[in-house]
């Protein structure tokens, strides 16, 4: 058992870079992180690790083990996952990442109850708007927003939703209604920069049939917070989550404008690949797929 949380350690430091971090995921201290290296390097005979300042590099010799006994402690895992499966109810520390909007309005809200169906579960979330990295991070699942990229990660998908164009009314009413893509070029578009291409093109349609279009403006931000804001505040044209404004279009803050032209996203949930997947993670995305699906906005795409 002492190889194995040794192992464990191992694993964690080669995938962090850096004891304190390990330590501190552990519970425990630096140093009895560096005591479980040594340890292993003592039994073996052979230095795993050239300790650095700033970085860790790993030996040869360190390569070669790190591969063999990720593989052993994923078996592990996923045994003794298994088992527990069999006859256990869901328990375990889940830590998970949203994108912050979303998780604050649909994530976030429901949370206590999924905690109430899982009394022996502990939930950590972290709202971030970047792609974390989910082995280094230690996060089990990420719920993103859009087509994916990184086929290194298991995707579930739990839903999708739609990017359209809006405005204010007071807006359009001093600068026209754009009835066609192209007249999005005259207008003053708010961007979202973390979108591909720092969101300077706006893509309507599906990955298999596009439209693309060039926009331009004097606003960009990577919250979609701080572009509700100016959208509200009378200051131009965004494309927006219809599930973010889909309450002020109803209250007639916002227009919903060129309404056959919007982009299909899937809402997915993505996770480490794993031959067996954690019973704790596995009930955390039946429990978002059925929220999210029996959603009145994002059901009715």
């Amino acid at each position: 058992m002492d190889s194995v949380i040794a192992m464990r350690s191992f694993i964690r430091v080669v995938e962090t870079g850096s004891f304190s971090a390990v330590a501190v995921e552990l519970n425990t201290n630096q140093a009895t992180i560096s005591k479980r290296i040594a340890s292993l390097e003592n039994k073996l005979g052979t230095k795993l690790l050239v300790r650095g300042s700033r970085k860790h590099t790993l030996t040869e010799a360190g390569k070669a083990y790190f591969e063999r006994v990720s593989n052993i402690v994923m078996e592990i895992d996923e045994a003794e996952a298994e088992a527990r499966s069999l006859t256990a109810t869901p328990k375990g520390h889940l830590r998970i990442t949203v994108p912050t909007m979303f998780g604050s309005m649909y994530v976030a809200p429901v949370i206590s109850e999924f905690l109430s169906l899982y009394p022996e579960i502990g939930l950590d979330m972290k709202f971030d708007e970047n792609m974390v990295d989910l082995v280094r991070e230690g996060i089990d699942v990420a719920i993103r927003l859009g087509d994916l990229q990184d086929s290194s990660m298991v995707a579930k998908n739990l839903g999708y939703d739609e990017l359209i164009v809006v405005a204010s009314p007071k807006y359009l009413s001093k600068y026209s209604i754009p009835s066609r893509l192209e007249d999005l070029k005259t207008h003053n578009c708010l961007i979202y920069s973390l979108s591909p291409k720092r969101g300077t093109v706006w893509v309507f349609g599906t990955q298999s049939n596009t439209t693309k279009v060039e926009v331009t403006g004097n606003f960009q931000c990577d919250n979609g917070m701080g572009l509700m804001e100016m959208l509200l505040a009378d200051a131009g044209i965004a494309l927006m989550p219809k599930w973010m404004v889909h309450q002020e279009i109803e209250a007639g803050r916002l227009v919903h404008i060129l309404k056959d032209h919007y982009k299909r996203y899937p809402i997915s949930a993505v996770f480490p690949k794993n031959r067996y997947i954690p019973l704790k993670v596995r009930s955390f995305l039946d429990f978002m797929a059925k929220e999210i699906r029996t959603d009145p906005v994002l059901s009715k795409v």
